[in-house]
């Protein structure tokens, strides 16, 4: 998972995407099999509301490293910041950022309300099909 100690970022994805380059170049010299590889942007880890903003709708750049991304936003705190909720209200603000992951390429979700994302995973599945019309 991204996180570092700072939320002080030179170009925040191209800094992310080091990072993360980093942390694989670590498991790989310990002898974690490259399929077992997952990355995880850490939203919601040093980022400020604005950073994770920008992550979310840049998700697709970390594809370049070749790993499976694992996109955890489910009732995040910039979630309720923005739309002014509780942590127990954010089921569609936790649903808009599923169903940006999904669009961006992330694989793997987490989330707690599983059935309603479920439900929007497999819409957002079906509208991204390219092969409606053959």
């Amino acid at each position: 998972m991204h996180n570092r100690n700072n939320n002080h970022y030179n170009r925040i994805i191209e800094d992310m995407k080091q990072d993360l380059q980093e942390s694989i170049d670590r498991v790989l010299d310990a002898g974690v099999a490259p399929e077992n590889i997952i990355l995880d942007p850490g939203i919601g880890f040093a980022k400020d509301d604005r950073q994770n903003l920008y992550v979310m709708n840049h998700l697709e750049a970390l594809h370049e490293l070749g790993y499976p991304i694992l996109l955890g936003t489910s009732r995040k705190g910039f979630i309720g910041r923005v739309l002014g909720l509780p942590v127990d209200q954010r089921v569609e603000g936790t649903g808009a950022t599923v169903c940006l992951g999904i669009a961006k390429g992330c694989q793997m979700m987490r989330v707690h309300d599983v059935r309603e994302m479920v439900r929007m995973a497999k819409m957002m599945d079906a509208m991204l099909q390219e092969d409606h019309l053959d």
